[in-house]
């Protein structure tokens, strides 16, 4: 943990909390909440470990690898007692409809919180700004600031910390909001009072369960990552199953499905963030183009975006598997053969199998 060094001061904790939530909607937080880190989450980290067990992580090994330090904030930071929980929210404006993007075979859909700048940086910075606020007001506390960033069970404390509930697509659902939001936390030994969680709204909605492309929601609240095509397409670092490649579309980075049907999101609020806006026309672009992309313009381009960290091979493997998808083109033939050649064996292989659909689509017209 960071400890602030000012003179130490003994804080009024209640005034204090009601100044942490002012605070942090000044600097363009759209909810602040506090939850008790030693609240009992002992079903949560059952179901935690159970999910690990199942294999449903995948490759994705940071999960598993620091145990109860994701469970138990103790563990991870000494001496934490409250986390402040944060969100703020990203749908951008202007952008073109998801729907109609998803529906055009020969445009790329891109999660909508992938659109703009990278979130990690920017939830970061407030939440150290917002601690800045605090060392002054309260005196020398330890504390740690995340997003994403580190192995946090965030939705878990969210919904402790009463930002909202865990929906059966496992994100945080909030009546406000929807779930269109970045979560981020801060660990403080600080004895805040703390918020109460609210209530889930789901109700019998299955919505998200049966609108998933390749029935990664295996049940209520809980999802294989394996089969999701945020994790087939971004965490996902070899080649991708061919069973789940033709079920994919054109989703050449993340998913956004299970938070487009869901009722909730019609509360989803647009964001004053500039940073969040859509950068580079890609919300609504033609696969043939971002395939045209080289490394240089890869970097280029996506400079300062989350998508920039899959790197360019990852991301021509993901539109040649999007291009294999589309309506039978000659002209996404051609682009598909110009890189039959390619430098990396995992693009060639997605290329080929790209072809291949291709023709059968050229064969049955």
């Amino acid at each position: 943990m960071q400890k602030n060094t000012s003179t130490n001061k003994i804080p009024d904790y209640a005034a204090l909390a009601v100044a942490i939530k002012t605070w942090g909607k000044e600097l363009g937080f759209h909810d602040v909440r506090i939850a008790d880190a030693n609240a009992d989450i002992t079903v949560i980290e059952s179901g935690f470990f159970s999910w690990l067990g199942k294999g449903y992580h995948g490759e994705m090994d940071y999960m598993a690898k620091h145990g109860t330090k994701r469970t138990r904030p103790a563990e991870l930071e000494p001496g934490t007692l409250r986390i402040i929980s944060v969100c703020i929210n990203y749908a951008p404006p202007s952008v073109k409809n998801s729907w109609d993007v998803i529906h055009s075979g020969e445009r790329a859909f891109i999660s909508r919180y992938a659109l703009g700048r990278d979130y990690h940086k920017v939830l970061r910075s407030r939440l150290q700004k917002l601690a800045d606020k605090m060392t002054v007001e309260a005196g020398a506390f330890n504390y740690r600031v995340f997003s994403d960033s580190a192995p946090v069970m965030e939705v878990a404390w969210a919904q402790k910390a009463g930002l909202g509930w865990r929906g059966k697509h496992t994100l945080l659902l909030s009546r406000q909001a929807g779930s269109m939001f970045f979560l981020g936390e801060m660990y403080v030994d600080l004895p805040l009072p703390v918020d109460e969680e609210t209530e889930n709204y789901c109700g019998s909605c299955s919505r998200c369960i049966d609108v998933c492309p390749t029935q990664a929601i295996v049940a209520p609240y809980e999802v294989d990552a394996r089969r999701c095509i945020s994790y087939l397409t971004i965490e996902l670092k070899d080649s991708i199953p061919e069973s789940l490649r033709p079920l994919i579309g054109n989703r050449i980075y993340g998913c956004d499905d299970c938070q487009l049907v869901c009722p909730w999101n019609k509360f989803a609020q647009i964001t004053n963030e500039n940073d969040f806006h859509v950068r580079n026309g890609l919300d609504d672009v033609s696969l043939i183009e971002l395939f045209s992309w080289d490394q240089e313009t890869f970097e280029a381009k996506l400079a300062g975006s989350a998508i920039r960290r899959i790197g360019h091979i990852q991301w021509l493997r993901n539109i040649a598997v999007g291009l294999g998808n589309a309506p039978y083109s000659v002209e996404i033939v051609q682009a598909l053969q110009a890189r039959l050649n390619d430098a990396s064996v995992l693009v060639r292989e997605h290329v080929q199998w790209a072809l291949l659909q291709q023709n059968m689509k050229r064969t049955e017209q």
